[in-house]
């Protein structure tokens, strides 16, 4: 786990993020605290229960960014799901434990990965020598079809080679290899079908159980396998797959990747707001969202979901949730959850300066993404300071006008003033041009005379 002090974590984050100190410093504490509490004796580490986080904000303003950015300086396992998709039993939805199902599933590909990394050395070695068995197979190895599909190929390349000189011609295909000469070559590979089985259509609400039921049909029916001619440099990519798999242990893996999400994992619940209970409404709509609540409670209290991996304890997994809490309040949900949401912290909606300030300096700002796509074509594009004034203005402006969008406003925004220039780009290779707070202005005319139009546009 990360060991980034809270001043660290928040300077990492001020790279991306603009403003919102208040909710990066509490996201911040939050992770250090959990590096403190691997610190502990084990009898007191067990005791001691994450502090998860309420975040409220309009859309736009980074709740969901700082999250995820979070979870990626802390290499832990992190994943986001909108607290609508979940819904009583008997309704159609998901299942609320189906969130720490695809956590785990994040788990082990996150964990399978770094284990990769371990082996790629080896992996490589091994991988370059069964590429050779192909392009030369002994005597012993040989098999019917494999070896060098080009007519082309040198004579004295293909045929047989004496025992003898077996090693020599080996070390010779080995630097024509590394030499980059084999490239175009194409070889037989012995490859693993996906699929084979019979697959299960799931029931609505009953997906998790459709797929581990696909799992287990997977393993007693394994995929097929076949025969297909591919490139050298493709087949060297696929053998270093087989080597990689064959040198890791997949069930260290799952241990490896179960602690972790038990330990560090992240699960972030978007639009919470949604579900809570609003004292205008009534009916099965209110009795529905309460459902959902009581359903997530024993998830974030603390409980055991069976996955195919194991059961995975949810007790010290960190939640943090989300929403804009425009028509309810963190008051109305239930006081069971309000209870396991601790920490409350309201991100603030974003003026004009902080439109300016995220057009340049995050690392990765929307004029650099723009400027970067248009190179591609050998289209050098600049910004004016006064260009880049006027589309901050012109955001806070049609945000002020009509929905709050946040900082999402300039991306429709950027798309407009940029899409004439982004048709021509291919017809203008070669042309630089710099993008002043006229073109910005005669792009965005239409939309800013007629309001009616800027609801549809922008």
């Amino acid at each position: 786990m990360s060991n980034l002090t809270p001043r660290e974590i928040v300077s990492e984050l001020d790279k991306f993020i603009i403003g919102q100190s208040d909710a990066k410093r509490m996201v911040a504490i939050a992770m250090r605290n959990r590096w403190r509490r691997q610190q502990l004796p084990p009898e007191l580490r067990e005791e001691i229960a994450p502090k998860n986080i309420i975040m409220m904000g309009p859309t736009g303003v980074g709740k969901t960014e700082i999250a995820r950015r979070l979870a990626k300086l802390a290499g832990c396992p992190f994943f986001k799901v909108e607290a609508t998709k979940f819904t009583e039993v008997g309704y159609v939805g998901r299942d609320v434990e189906s969130m720490v199902r695809d956590l785990m599933e994040i788990g082990i590909n996150l964990v399978r990965k770094e284990e990769m990394e371990k082996v790629k050395v080896k992996a490589e070695k091994h991988a370059e020598n069964a590429l050779l068995d192909l392009l030369l197979p002994s005597s012993k190895s040989k098999q019917p079809g494999m070896g060098f599909f080009n007519p082309a190929a040198p004579e004295e390349q293909l045929q047989e080679q004496p025992a003898v000189d077996q090693s020599s011609t080996r070390e010779k295909f080995r630097k024509m290899w590394r030499e980059g000469k084999l490239d175009d070559r194409e070889v037989e590979i012995e490859v693993t079908v996906q699929g084979g089985g019979v697959e299960i259509m799931s029931m609505p609400g009953m997906e998790d159980m459709g797929m581990q039921v696909n799992d287990m049909i997977g393993k007693m029916f394994p995929g097929k396998k076949k025969m297909r001619k591919v490139n050298i440099r493709e087949a060297y990519e696929i053998l270093i797959q087989q080597e990689s798999d064959k040198l890791i242990d997949m069930d260290n893996v799952a241990e490896l990747a179960r602690e972790r999400v038990e330990q560090s994992g992240i699960l972030f619940l978007d639009e919470i707001d949604k579900i809570a209970g609003n004292q205008e409404g009534g009916g099965s709509a209110n009795v529905s969202r309460e459902g959902v609540q009581r359903d997530l409670l024993p998830v974030v209290e603390g409980c055991v979901v069976n996955t195919k991996y194991g059961m995975v304890k949810t007790d010290h997994i960190l939640f943090i949730s989300a929403g804009a809490f425009s028509y309810a309040k963190p008051s109305d949900l239930i006081p069971e959850l309000q209870g396991r949401f601790p920490l409350r912290v309201e991100l603030t909606s974003l003026d004009k300066d902080d439109f300016y300030r995220i057009l340049t300096e995050p690392q990765n700002a929307l004029t650099v993404q723009y400027k970067a796509l248009l190179e591609t074509e050998n289209l050098t594009v600049d910004f004016s300071r006064e260009a880049l004034e006027e589309v901050a203005f012109n955001a806070q402006k049609f945000n002020e006008e009509t929905e709050n969008i946040g900082a999402r406003r300039l991306y429709t925004i950027m798309e407009k003033i940029l899409s004439d220039l982004s048709f021509d780009a291919p017809d203008r290779s070669g042309d630089s041009i710099v993008i002043d707070k006229e073109y910005v202005q005669e792009k965005l005319q239409d939309v800013t005379e007629d309001r009616d139009l800027s609801r549809y546009i922008l």
